[in-house]
């Protein structure tokens, strides 16, 4: 395959067709909304896939006392945290067999229709097409309905991912680099080549779905307010085949939602693999402005704050460079590959407790950080890998677990740290996501179950931000 071009972020997005009116969207979309009744239920693979929402609710098990209590919920939406980023192909497969067979018991229990939201990765890792595949047959299977495509979006303009002429890109500074062409399609565990949606589907489906099969919703025809086309398209979709959809604004997803409801409206069914854009527009959400400081620490608490920092993609790392110059901050690196021999090992995560515990106490904050390099064990070791990855990662989950001092504020870097450190570290049930510290960094707010009720939880992805913006999350929480 021939790599594609890089192209100057400056140059094509002058090139562009012009936006509409955003008033006249607006109301299109407010209109559309309210005539959809559907409960939206977003599945989300790691814990930030709430960056761009506030004032909904994330559940971080699928029992079927949490489904009926989402679903009695005032609120259209909500989020149940799969966390199957960090699962195995079969742990996936069998998660998601529960959750839609169990959605569908409760749903037609309380006479609800819904849809189902796949957030993924806007730089295309994770399960796919598995989990929509999944969900797809034990639905069919359970009910008469049958799904006609699947919508796929990995748009999302906080991290600067947009797809444009059906290629997806990745913004680096004032670059647009080819989803393909990043460090993200070398993933061990989900990696691929394809920039152009449609051949990415194709070569993730194993040729299941040619692309020249997919229907492509086409910048010009969203730009230029052709609802009544894009909506004729989307009645002709069948046999599941897939929805590309272009969008560098949020604007696009406004006239892309519209669409939907009619088509919808007019008896398609449609599965969503998308990023955080769309969750925001369906769910109705309005724009929030970044949190302040006064929203997320409380005065009274004089502890220190805990900064938990697992992800090792290159972004988390440079950012954690940054943040070493922090002098306000105590640092303790945390000696992972040590796991190789048990001893040490649970010698070592007693010191960092022990250590963390202290600094807190005596009002300092404090960064664990896992050892920079990775544990590498040769070629084929794969399965190895990821048993002693699991094994440190519960090791940085139990620091949190066993802390006795509640600390002002806890910032987790990388999406499987920020999710373990959730549901086990914390035993948070159900948070309240309360927006955005920056753009694409959510903030939960625990809930009364958790081991630290009430407390600001910043989930740092991996993936997003400049090289200081880590700093510049902790020093507004610190200070």
């Amino acid at each position: 395959m021939t790599p594609l071009k890089k192209l100057s972020v400056a140059e094509t997005f002058a090139t562009l067709p012009k936006t509409p009116d955003e008033t006249i969207v607006n109301e299109m979309l407010s209109a559309a909304l309210d005539q959809f009744k559907k409960k939206i239920i977003v599945l989300d693979d790691d814990p930030t896939g709430v960056q761009t929402v506030h004032g909904v609710s994330v559940y971080t098990d699928w029992s079927m006392e949490s489904l009926e209590e989402a679903f009695s919920e005032e609120s259209r939406m909500f989020f149940i945290l799969t966390n199957s980023r960090g699962f195995t192909a079969s742990e996936t497969q069998r998660a998601h067999e529960e959750i839609a067979a169990r959605i569908q018991e409760v749903a037609a229990k309380q006479q609800q229709e819904f849809i189902i939201i796949s957030r993924g990765d806007s730089t295309l890792r994770g399960h796919y097409p598995l989990e929509t595949d999944v969900l797809r047959s034990t639905l069919e299977q359970q009910t008469d309905v049958s799904f006609d495509g699947e919508v796929i979006m990995p748009f999302f303009k906080e991290g600067g991912r947009f797809t444009i002429q059906d290629i997806h890109y990745v913004q680096d500074g004032e670059t647009l680099i080819p989803a393909g062409e990043t460090e993200f399609a070398k993933d061990r565990t989900f990696g691929y080549s394809a920039s152009h949606l449609g051949e990415w589907t194709e070569e993730k489906s194993n040729g299941a779905f040619p692309s020249t099969d997919a229907t492509y919703l086409s910048l010009d025809d969203i730009r230029n307010l052709q609802v009544d086309r894009l909506t004729d398209q989307l009645m002709k979709v069948e046999h599941f085949n897939k929805v590309i959809v272009n969008a560098t604004e949020y604007i696009d997803v406004k006239v892309v939602v519209i669409a939907l409801i009619r088509a919808m409206n007019g008896e398609k069914h449609f599965l969503f693999r998308s990023a955080a854009a769309l969750t925001k527009i369906f769910g109705g959400v309005s724009d929030k402005s970044l949190l302040t400081k006064e929203e997320l620490v409380s005065e009274q608490n004089q502890n220190g704050g805990l900064i938990m920092i697992g992800s090792h993609v290159k972004k988390t790392t440079e950012q954690f460079e940054v943040l070493q110059t922090c002098d306000f901050i105590k640092f303790i690196e945390f000696d992972v590959h040590l796991v190789l021999q048990p001893e040490q090992f649970e010698k070592e995560v007693q010191r960092v407790i022990e250590m963390t515990e202290k600094f807190i106490r005596n009002g300092q904050t404090v960064a664990v950080y896992t050892k920079r390099e990775r544990l590498d064990l040769g070629e084929n070791q794969q399965e190895d890998e990821l048993k002693l990855s699991i094994q440190i990662s519960n090791a940085v989950t139990s620091i949190v677990k066993s802390l006795k001092v509640r600390p002002r504020f806890i910032v987790a870097k990388g999406g499987i740290t920020s999710s373990d450190i959730g549901t086990t570290g914390l035993s948070v049930k159900r948070a309240t996501v309360a927006g955005q510290i920056k753009p694409g960094i959510p903030v939960w707010l625990t809930g009364n179950e958790s081991k630290f009720p009430g407390l600001a939880y910043v989930i740092f992805p991996g993936n997003v931000g400049t090289a200081t913006t880590l700093k510049e999350v902790v020093e507004l929480l610190h200070h």
